[in-house]
């Protein structure tokens, strides 16, 4: 680094979503796009900044952000002023609670079980750029079972879920539940009568979406919590610690998660959650979820689970 930089103090600079390039005096600046959903009117203002201020083109990341390209240090100021007359704010890097990545939720999305848009604006609001005093700690919200933000890869995932109840008087015997049922929760005995095995069912309410006579019908609503997941050189799959939590305790939930972090993180240094869960055991985070989500927390679960990315290597 050289003593320029020093004096700039990229560090902090990165804290604040500006990101050193390459390139001499040149930074990449992340934008804050909670859920990933975008006002047309700041996009217009995104493309009018990066057109003077940035490259001739701008990166579109994994986790839903826009990111300016080749923007000089000299400019840095002002791409945040002129940004900040369409509310457009800008992102952070370092051990804090990063901007929340959602799907399309329940608005439009067929499948959608969850207001994740809305939860994940909220998760934003309140708790985005929280330090953690340990590593980076990444949230998202899937609105059902398809997960397509992937979020059992995120520190906390939450997936909407519904659970099923049939009212069996009501039930025609029609069958389009089995038939939409694709992992085999619901299936018909030697008598034609309809069996559910909840062990099965993943919280689709893909059965309530056809059922004609509306003898499937929802018992609990919700998401489905994962927790200790992170991509990377050393992946991990975050693991079950609630179910059907409401919407509306997302942020509290989070805010446990997160003080569980910083006081059993003490002492290990740059660590994620998920890998001081397999330190400790998922039983003392459990312990601590109860204090105040005793009703959705699960009795049991399984510590993160460690992909193999070479897998295949060698053969």
């Amino acid at each position: 680094m050289s003593e320029r930089e020093q004096k700039i103090d990229l560090s902090q600079l990165k804290a604040g979503g500006f990101i050193k390039e390459r390139g001499k005096d040149l930074f990449s600046v992340r934008l804050r796009v909670p859920g990933g959903r975008m006002a047309v009117s700041r996009l217009k203002k995104i493309v009018e900044v990066a057109e003077k201020y940035g490259g001739e083109f701008v990166h579109l990341s994994v986790r839903q952000s826009i990111e300016l390209v080749h923007v000089a240090f000299k400019h840095i100021g002002v791409v945040g002023e002129e940004l900040g007359l369409a509310d457009q704010k800008i992102a952070s890097c370092g051990a804090r609670v990063r901007v929340p990545v959602a799907c399309g939720g329940c608005e439009y999305n067929p499948n959608g079980l969850v207001d994740t848009q809305k939860s994940a604006l909220e998760v934003d609001r309140r708790l985005f750029g929280i330090e953690t005093g340990h590593h980076k700690f990444k949230v998202a919200f899937a609105g059902c079972p398809f997960d397509c933000p992937k979020s059992a890869t995120d520190d906390v995932g939450f997936q909407g879920a519904v659970l099923p109840a049939l009212e069996r008087d009501a039930c025609i015997g029609c069958g389009l539940c089995v038939k939409a049922c694709t992992v085999g929760a619901i299936a018909k005995d030697g008598d034609d009568n309809l069996l559910f095995v909840p062990e099965r069912c993943i919280y689709c309410g893909d059965c309530l979406k056809v059922c004609p006579s509306e003898a499937w019908q929802e018992a609990k609503r919700g998401y489905t919590v994962r927790i200790g997941g992170k991509w990377g050189r050393s992946p991990l799959i975050g693991t079950v610690f609630a179910t059907f939590l409401p919407e509306e305790k997302v942020v509290d939930f989070l805010a446990a998660v997160l003080a569980w972090y910083r006081k059993n993180g003490a002492g290990l240094g740059r660590i994620r959650l998920g890998d001081i869960i397999l330190k400790k055991g998922s039983d003392d985070l459990l312990d601590h979820l109860r204090q105040g989500f005793a009703e959705y927390v699960v009795a049991k679960t399984l510590p993160p689970q460690a992909v193999d990315t070479q897998i295949g290597k060698g053969f």
